[in-house]
């Protein structure tokens, strides 16, 4: 396709045309393009077009039925729109689906949806439903069930609700739910999202984990005892901690069956090892399992020597070292008051250190800011406060906390904990008096956006301002920081307002230097997605956000 057939290719959203050349330019990667442009409504098919190109090819043909045996933390469910860790999300998965979906490659691809269209500022967006699609109870799926979603999901009063971040620009400020107007039943198909400002990130937004639809009539808090879903399994067996199974729902006609979309597993069986890899290692040996959820460190090679399928993708996947700004000690003092306190834990820590310690060096370095090489918006020229144990104890006297004993905390499993002692022992070293704690997980998930300075892991987000509105922005739900700047919510506002990557990048530029100025965290690497399977099955490569594809899944066709 040449540029003359680029600029006056006809029904194709302007955005997407203009992001076609950039990527013909040189000016943006792959990925970037087909995030960009299908988010916009643009199919992956005509995108992959628009630039010459192709989707890869499919995999390996997969036999319908049979078993996989996928080692999992199987979590306590609760109400989706408030699930935090994306292991829940892969059970409900089973019968609970999402409007859209986000790939590897970047694509977002419609689920639920059949299509959707975003006007020219992105202040406008036509749902399509996808027609024929029932729930298990035999109702028809509806534009009406879309809106009861999006209206759950606008709910900014919900405890917990971290989508009421990822659909801020429906939340009317006042009441802090679904502004009048902004969620319009057009028809039973049809579905208009009228947004107060314009908003690049509601697509990628209703792709993420929590985004799992339910029926007006499930409650929430008990989506294992009721199983409301369209999705082509139910969950047979949970226990917290131990198992849970899904088999075929053979009672529903699943929508996807007619799509091809697959689901080609009669059972899937997720087993609960804890959180320590060496577990890992010996169910393979003993023939436990089949998959692992991830694979870290030094484990990565012991994991191939087991001649498994290593799965690895460059990812956004981090973790955050993080003062909390809003905690206090025993005797009521703000430990994190103070700037200089902030940027002195950067200061004393080395993130080359952090990526070799945590994760063995599977990844690259970060910035101590959350936005990366993965975002298109990302403006690399910011970078970090220089490395300075020096300069870091100096800020720690001036600030007079020089003989303040901080506790560092910790996840007890193997990267998380590796990296937060790197951490710790590099503060040690610039003179901060460090108290290590290490708490089970069973500990650590109930209160961790709480603690005053811990560490805790993130996932891969399509776009920088995305990740940014769920962990930084005042007052959301997931801003364990306990940071509030309305100079940064300012900026965030106005980023997510401009569809074009270069002039968002500006902004971006600002933004970063006031999340690395204001010592907000240490974020010190990016680590590279990676796990590993048997051999003889399909669709199990690792997602480069860990979003739940379980339809895809399969053993191989002999």
């Amino acid at each position: 396709m040449t540029k003359h057939d680029v600029k006056n290719m006809q029904g194709v959203h302007h955005g997407a045309l203009m992001y076609a050349q950039e990527y013909k330019d040189g000016l943006m990667d792959r990925r970037e393009f087909l995030s960009r442009a299908t988010a916009l409504g643009v199919t992956t098919a005509t995108a992959y077009a628009l630039i010459g190109s192709e989707p890869a090819k499919a995999a390996a043909h997969a036999q319908q039925g049979g078993t996989l045996r996928y080692q999992m933390e199987v979590r306590a469910p609760k109400d989706p729109r408030t699930f935090d860790w994306t292991q829940l999300a892969t059970v409900t998965a089973g019968w609970l689906e999402y409007l859209v979906e986000y790939n590897s490659d970047g694509s977002f691809n419609p689920m639920l949806l059949e299509s959707w269209e975003a006007n020219d500022d992105a202040s406008v967006y036509t749902l399509k439903v996808r027609p024929g699609v029932t729930w298990n109870n035999g109702d028809p799926f509806t534009a009406e069930h879309v809106a009861f979603n999006f209206t759950r999901w606008a709910d900014g009063t919900a405890e917990g609700n971290s989508m009421a971040a990822r659909v801020a620009s429906l939340v009317d400020p006042e009441t802090n739910q679904a502004a009048e107007g902004a969620i319009e039943v057009v028809d039973d198909l049809t579905v208009r999202l009228n947004l107060l400002n314009p908003d690049i990130t509601i697509i990628p937004g209703i792709s993420d984990y929590p985004a799992a639809v339910i029926h007006p009539d499930q409650d929430p808090n008990n989506t294992i005892g009721q199983q409301l879903g369209t999705g082509p399994y139910l969950c047979t067996q949970h226990e917290v901690g131990v198992r849970a199974t899904l088999e075929r729902n053979t009672d529903h006609d699943w929508w996807g069956y007619a799509a091809g979309k697959g689901a080609y597993l009669d059972r899937i069986e997720f087993i609960d090892y804890g959180t320590d890899p060496s577990a890992f290692v010996a169910a393979y040996a003993a023939d436990e399992i089949d998959l692992n959820w991830e694979s870290v460190g030094e484990y990565v090679e012991l994991f191939d020597g087991l001649g498994l399928v290593r799965s690895e993708i460059p990812s956004g996947f981090t973790i955050v070292i993080r003062p909390n700004q809003l905690a206090t000690d025993a005797d009521g003092k703000v430990i994190f008051e103070d700037k200089r306190v902030r940027q002195a834990i950067a200061m004393a820590v080395d993130n080359e250190v952090c990526l070799e310690l945590g994760m063995a060096g599977y990844g690259i370095p970060a910035d101590n800011c959350h936005v990366g090489p993965m975002h298109p918006e990302h403006a690399p020229e910011v970078t970090r406060i220089p490395y300075d144990p020096e300069r870091a104890f100096e800020l720690l006297q001036e600030a007079g906390m020089a003989d303040y004993e901080f506790e560092l905390i910790s996840i007890d499993d193997d990267w998380r904990r590796n990296t937060t002692d790197a951490v710790a022992a590099q503060l040690r070293d610039a003179g901060f008096n460090i108290k290590r704690t290490i708490l089970p997980g069973s500990t650590f998930w109930n209160d961790w956006t709480k603690y005053a300075f811990s560490s805790t892991n993130w996932n891969h987000r399509p776009l920088g301002v995305q990740v940014l509105g769920l962990a930084y922005r005042t007052g959301v739900a997931w801003n364990e920081f306990g940071w509030s700047n309305p100079e940064f919510d300012a900026l965030l506002n106005e980023a997510n307002a401009i569809a074009d990557a270069d002039a968002r990048r500006e902004v971006m530029a600002k933004i970063q230097a006031i999340v690395i100025e204001e010592g907000v965290t240490i974020q010190p690497y990016w680590r590279s997605a990676i796990r590993h399977h048997k051999p003889g099955f399909v669709g199990l490569e690792r997602h480069v956000a860990d979003l739940p594809q379980l339809y895809k899944m399969g053993i191989a066709a002999s």
